[in-house]
């Protein structure tokens, strides 16, 4: 696998589309931290450790619906391994003017769009949630 952070936003849409109440993923630090912003601004129920059959660390991610829907709408991987995307933090974009959030791995460690800009911190834009 080239790029782990796209395969986590791909289960957690696909998840989100199949209507599942939860999304098994392989864990990593930076994956754990994004899905604790995603619980912080209300976006999944929860997240916890698990361990699978062949005694592997994943991440457990339970989705959250809004009448039926998905609160996740869409998901977009912004900076790829092939295209790293760095910005400073006036000129980071706002997801659907502010309705939205962007992730961002700053050198304070990760951070939403809005408190990047509070804290006067840029780095890779992560992707977009909204």
């Amino acid at each position: 696998m080239t790029d782990p952070i796209s395969d986590f936003l791909t289960r957690l849409r696909n998840a989100g589309k199949a209507k599942l109440d939860e999304c098994v993923i392989p864990h990593s630090t930076l994956k754990a931290a994004i899905a604790a912003i995603l619980k912080t601004e209300g976006y999944i129920v929860d997240h916890g450790d698990g361990v699978d059959a062949s005694g592997h660390k994943t991440l457990i991610v339970k989705m959250k619906y809004v009448d039926g829907t998905p609160a996740i709408t869409g998901i977009t991987r912004v900076s790829s391994p092939g295209r790293r995307l760095y910005f400073r933090y006036t000129e980071i974009p706002r997801v659907l003017n502010g309705l939205g959030i962007g992730i961002v791995s700053t050198s304070q460690g990760l951070m939403k769009d809005a408190d990047c800009r509070r804290h006067k911190a840029g780095g890779e834009m992560i992707c977009n949630v909204w």
